[in-house]
């Protein structure tokens, strides 16, 4: 039942550092629950990287993913202040606001910026 994907985190993003990000759609096979899911670390060189480490994870759970864009987090743990901006070149860019609706969950007392900016 839920409690699967309950037990999937929100954000798993490196706690410092300007770095690599995807948004990843959860959904059960045949439809159903589904639910995004923001990943991002400084180990992936690639956005394809980050996907191919959270794709068998979920796949173990039962569900199904898929990338739906990427871009780059800037985390600022000092300050508090995390800004969403970039593309992927292979997966496209992430719809940015999104990403900041659900980075808000996991980081309540942030200031959370998006932008389009490349840099």
């Amino acid at each position: 039942g839920g409690s699967a994907m309950a037990a999937v985190r929100d954000v798993e993003i490196d706690p410092e550092g300007t770095f690599k990000y995807i948004l990843v759609r959860l959904q059960r096979p045949g439809g159903g629950e589904q639910r995004d899911i923001v990943r991002g670390t400084k180990a992936a060189e690639f956005h394809n990287h980050i996907f191919e480490k959270v794709n068998p994870e979920m796949e173990k759970l039962g569900y199904e993913c898929k990338c739906l864009g990427g871009g780059k987090i800037d985390h600022n743990s000092k300050e508090k202040k995390i800004r969403v901006f970039g593309l992927s070149t292979g997966y496209g860019k992430a719809d940015h606001s999104v990403t900041v609706e659900i980075l808000k969950k996991a980081y309540s007392d942030y200031e959370i910026t998006w932008s389009d900016d490349k840099k």
